[in-house]
């Protein structure tokens, strides 16, 4: 556990993007680059990072001093759509945190059931989700688009349903 602040988590600014730019292609290369395919891996550029965080800023969550935080999630209508954590913050709590906000986030829209695509191959990721009670519903295929075209995917789909208490 780090003796880091325990930030509130809040909408991502202008001046966060930059940050977690980097922080999403890091942790994509870490999560990602040995286990998806090679054209998707040089699809993904922190350029290409940065036009997508900046094309969604304002369904981005994050938490950490403004323009270094240390993690975020984004929410596309009931998806979950992308969580990173810096590596320094994994174990901190902020991950646990992030999630439970866009959990509520898309309960707030009416979905009560939420969900998230987690490449197959991503054990660290799909423990944490399962420990955070996600459940593995099976393989999915997911279009991703690139510059080059549409990659489809097959992925682990993971479900959890949205309290309404």
């Amino acid at each position: 556990m780090s003796d880091a602040p325990l930030w509130p988590v809040r909408d991502a600014e202008l001046s966060d993007v930059a940050s977690l730019a980097q922080l999403w292609f890091n942790g994509w290369q870490d999560a990602h680059a040995d286990i998806l395919p090679l054209e998707l891996k040089q699809a993904r550029t922190l350029a290409s990072f940065h036009e997508r965080l900046a094309a969604a800023l304002a369904d981005a969550r994050t938490a950490g001093p403004q323009g270094r935080p240390s993690g975020f999630s984004l929410i596309k209508d009931d998806e979950l759509y992308q969580l990173y954590v810096d590596a320094a913050a994994r174990g901190t709590g902020l991950a646990a945190r992030l999630v439970a906000d866009a959990v509520q986030r898309i309960g707030a829209k009416g979905h009560r059931r939420a969900w998230l695509a987690c490449a197959i191959g991503n054990g660290r990721a799909a423990r944490f989700y399962e420990k955070s009670g996600w459940r593995r519903q099976g393989v999915m295929t997911s279009y991703l688009a690139t510059p080059n075209g549409v990659i489809a995917l097959d992925v682990w789909r993971y479900e959890v349903p949205i309290s309404t208490a």
